[in-house]
């Protein structure tokens, strides 16, 4: 669901002839329906409200409706919670947040609901501005332009100071926003525009200007370093914490991927890992032959010692040599 409405609102945005993806949004409806069927079931999407919330948006910036039971699923999980908490859940919570201002602007629902909308999507930019860090940062680096775009697109910008410290951050980090993914959600804020623009844009007025960029490979670092690699697994799915506790000598250039590579290819073989490719690089699903599963709500979380997660991709981040970095089974 949430990689077909991603893509969905990428193509609205390069102003495409109207025929060619009607079918796909034909099947975001499919999918979205079959999210529902999920939620109803089992409390909770078949996905996550992440993707949930990403296809109701870009059904309604292709002015598409969406039924009525499948937007207040949305509406009771925020009110219950059940997005996540603190700064973890920034990305969900923005998400949802612009769906549901995209269908109170676009006037595809009643209103009443409308006006439940429209104090959910405020309510989500409150508690955005209150997890703020000291930094500017609102959740993590990656969950800072979701947040923004809220502010752009509930005109909170005008008066929230949050807003303000945020975009400093924003521009102080711009070297992490390195995949078309990540560039694709900074991309409109810097242009003090949201998601919620594509649905107004007058493409007969876009000047056609996209060229290819020539990006210019990473300087290369000569020389090794040696990063420890810890693999964590508490409670309930290990009884025994710490399963893996090593030096890895790798490249000084390596990335994270690098360096698990690198373990991977250690005397004894004991250390195995799986990625799985999505739009923001590759996921971390499998490490030592546990997997990260959806329907256990675990996620392999990616921190540096003593307990800080990072900010970046194992595609992305490259350890500093000493550096200890932990992967460790969570919940989300």
């Amino acid at each position: 669901t949430g990689r077909l409405a991603l893509y969905l609102l990428g193509l609205q945005a390069t102003c495409p002839p109207v025929s060619p993806h009607r079918s796909l949004v034909t099947w975001l409806k499919y999918h979205l329906e079959e999210d529902w069927t999920g939620s109803r079931r089992h409390g909770h999407p078949l996905t996550s409200y992440y993707q949930y919330g990403l296809g109701v948006l870009a059904l309604c910036v292709h002015h598409k409706r969406v039924r009525e039971e499948v937007i207040r699923r949305l509406l009771v999980a925020q009110h219950h919670g059940r997005l996540g908490h603190g700064g973890n859940a920034v990305d969900t919570k923005a998400v949802v947040a612009l769906a549901f201002t995209c269908l109170e602007r676009r006037r595809l629902v009643g209103t009443g609901l409308a006006a439940e909308l429209r104090a959910a999507a405020r309510g989500a930019s409150t508690s955005m501005a209150e997890v703020q860090g000291a930094d500017g940062v609102i959740g993590n680096i990656y969950s800072t332009p979701w947040a923004l775009q809220v502010f752009l697109a509930t005109g909170a910008c005008q008066t929230e100071p949050a807003f303000g410290q945020a975009m400093a951050a924003l521009l102080e980090n711009l070297e992490a926003f390195g995949t078309a993914a990540t560039m694709a959600q900074v991309l409109p804020v810097l242009h003090g525009r949201s998601y919620l623009d594509i649905a107004s844009m007058h493409c007969q007025e876009e000047p056609d200007t996209l060229t290819p960029l020539d990006i210019e490979p990473l300087a290369e670092v000569p020389g090794n370093k040696t990063v420890q690699l810890v693999v964590e697994c508490p409670l309930p799915w290990c009884y025994e914490l710490r399963l893996y506790d090593r030096p890895v000598p790798a490249p000084a250039a390596a990335s994270l991927l690098g360096v698990l590579q690198a373990a991977a290819a250690l005397e004894p073989h004991d250390f195995k890992f799986h990625t799985q490719d999505t739009p923001q690089g590759p996921f971390l699903t499998q490490v030592l032959g546990l997997e990260a599963r959806q329907e256990k709500r675990n996620y392999w979380q990616l921190l540096t010692a003593p307990n800080t997660p990072l900010q970046m991709g194992i595609a992305d981040y490259r350890p500093q040599d000493g550096e200890t970095l932990i992967l460790r089974l969570s919940e989300w």
